[in-house]
């Protein structure tokens, strides 16, 4: 009985052994396809246009099918990341330059004519009486003689024109262009590192985001109520965050503080949680390819464990002086080239080769590692065998077995085989 149970634990130690190495194999192509194109940094700044920006035309940033993820969202030309800054953030934040009042004015008016002109009081050109100075409740800024320069939006342009429907004014939605999330990486500047022409931050912790609020909070001359009148004006959906995070905070700004922390925690864990899901089907991709790749059959591997380790409890046999082992190990060299001429090298070559060194023997190109280490490991082309089990209908339980095996992640699998060989894990 004892004897079985070994087997039965020799068995699942080769088989994890097995699914591990092929599950580590799989992160690690995924893991360096994703950091060659950037796209966890992609995803996460996706969401702070979202977030802090809102979406254009309708349309979000967050991708929404798996082919966006992996295929439009690294090689789009829109790229949502910020373009990457050496230097160190500025000293002084700077205040938004939007006069909400003027904006609420311009929003106010616009609906009072909207509705005149439904219910037939106005005429359709009342529309163009309609005028705000500046750009829609962009201050303006005083040149050198005093005078009013005309006004300034997020990317430096001027003008001291009234705003119209044309041009995004009072008649449509009269909201500045302020770049919230490029005024949120001025914050972060310090935790990023060169790599190309954007911003590599994948991750931000959520109490350096909470302080690069409180950063932006303490530049507005009102305050949270000051930030908050801004963001609304320009319509950033970060105003609603940070209004139901202020109410539920009682207008306490050390609570308000944790409470931002906390709901951007939660955000990306949530946000974590969606990149999982479109990963998991990316690493099913890669799992099947390196299945048949490999034509790796978990139930053909599995036989071949109980095969080694009935020769091996043979070949124990006859060194322990018992002859109930010479069958077995006379079949085993009998079909090698090797022949019962030598049976000590035949031994010594088999021990040599266990299942384990086997697992990639049918690959498409297989390698061949002498044991004796006088030769360089040697390449051969296997297309022919390879394709012959590919096509063979039962070795497909193998591949599907094999293939759900991996999309259990390599951590999965060295935790299973860290239960099974008592191995315990660093806890200092």
């Amino acid at each position: 009985m004892i004897l079985l149970i070994s087997v039965y634990i020799d068995l699942a130690i080769g088989l994890i052994l097995a699914f591990l190495l092929l599950s580590l194999l799989v992160s690690g192509l995924n893991e360096a396809f994703v950091r060659l194109l950037g796209i966890r940094s992609k995803f996460l700044w996706a969401y702070l246009r979202d977030t802090l920006d809102g979406s254009e035309d309708g349309r979000s940033w967050i991708p929404s099918k798996i082919a966006d993820v992996f295929a439009k969202l690294p090689f789009s030309k829109d790229d949502p990341r910020p373009a990457h800054s050496p230097d160190p953030a500025p000293s002084v934040v700077e205040p938004m330059r939007v006069d909400s009042a003027t904006v609420l004015a311009a929003e106010q008016a616009a609906e009072r004519v909207a509705q005149e002109i439904a219910e037939g009081i106005a005429p359709e050109s009342a529309v163009e009486d309609i005028g705000v100075t500046g750009d829609s409740g962009v201050a303006e800024e005083t040149g050198p003689g005093g005078a009013g320069t005309g006004s300034l939006d997020s990317s430096g342009s001027s003008d001291g024109s009234s705003g119209s429907p044309a041009d995004g004014g009072p008649a449509g939605r009269p909201a500045p262009q302020i770049d919230m999330t490029a005024r949120l990486y001025e914050r972060l500047q310090e935790i990023d590192h060169p790599k190309g022409a954007r911003t590599s931050i994948a991750n931000i912790p959520p109490e350096r985001f909470s302080g690069a609020v409180m950063e932006l909070v303490a530049a507005e001359e009102g305050g949270i109520e000051g930030l908050l009148g801004k963001l609304e004006a320009i319509n950033s959906p970060l105003a609603g965050h940070l209004k139901g995070v202020w109410e539920g905070a009682q207008r306490d700004l050390p609570r308000f503080r944790k409470g931002v922390e906390d709901w951007f925690n939660g955000e990306m864990q949530r946000l974590s949680t969606l990149y999982a899901r479109y990963v998991k089907w990316v690493v099913f991709a890669l799992g099947v390819v390196l299945t048949l790749a490999f034509s790796m059959d978990a139930l053909e591997y599995g036989k071949t464990l109980l095969r080694d380790n009935a020769y091996r409890a043979g070949v124990s046999a006859i060194a322990g002086g018992g002859g109930e082992g010479y069958a077995a190990l006379k079949d085993k060299c009998a079909g090698t080239e090797i022949g019962l001429a030598e049976p000590y090298q035949c031994v010594t070559e088999s021990l040599s080769s266990p299942a384990l060194v086997k697992i990639f023997d049918h690959a498409i190109v297989s390698v061949t590692i002498p044991p004796d280490g006088s030769a360089d490991p040697s390449f051969h082309w296997n297309g022919g065998a390879w394709w012959d089990r590919l096509i063979t209908p039962g070795h497909w339980p193998g591949y599907l077995l094999t293939m759900v095996a991996l999309l259990f992640g390599a951590s999965f699998w060295w935790d299973v085989l860290r239960r099974l060989t008592g191995v315990r894990g660093d806890r200092s």
